[in-house]
């Protein structure tokens, strides 16, 4: 059994990256599934897809790399907030990551959201994650 769900689908993009991997295939939960549409908003991945075929069903992602370097696109993906160690934000101390260039994921009593987003909604919230 895992604790930490959020750890585990970061550990697993990370992972796919790492071995250049096309597509990765995550068990889904409502909070991954939000998760997973930011970071397909905000450019970090190509495409995902949700399959309802089991009881909990799965997100399938596939991963982005640069057309010339064949780098990954999320250079780091780092989990903030943690089971034992919590980690808030007010609406005035939600951070900015690489000056605005990165993605900080917040979940806000508003929904899961970016850091952007809870400035501009004027929210605060647990800092799920740091992608860039």
């Amino acid at each position: 059994m895992n604790t930490d769900v959020i750890a585990d689908y970061l550990t697993r993009i990370r992972n796919a990256n790492a071995a250049n991997h096309r597509v990765v295939e995550i068990p889904a939960s409502n909070l991954k599934k939000e998760i997973t549409k930011i970071l397909f908003d905000q450019g970090f991945i190509l495409s995902y897809k949700f399959e309802d075929t089991t009881a909990q069903g799965s997100i399938k992602i596939a991963l982005k790399y640069d057309k010339v370097t064949k780098e990954p696109v999320i250079k780091k993906i780092q989990r903030i907030s943690k089971p034992g160690l919590r980690k808030y934000a007010g609406s005035q101390e939600v951070p900015r990551i690489l000056n605005g260039l990165g993605v900080a994921i917040v979940s806000t009593s508003h929904g899961v959201m970016t850091d952007k987003q809870a400035r501009k909604e004027n929210v605060g919230g647990e800092v799920l994650c740091y992608v860039y």
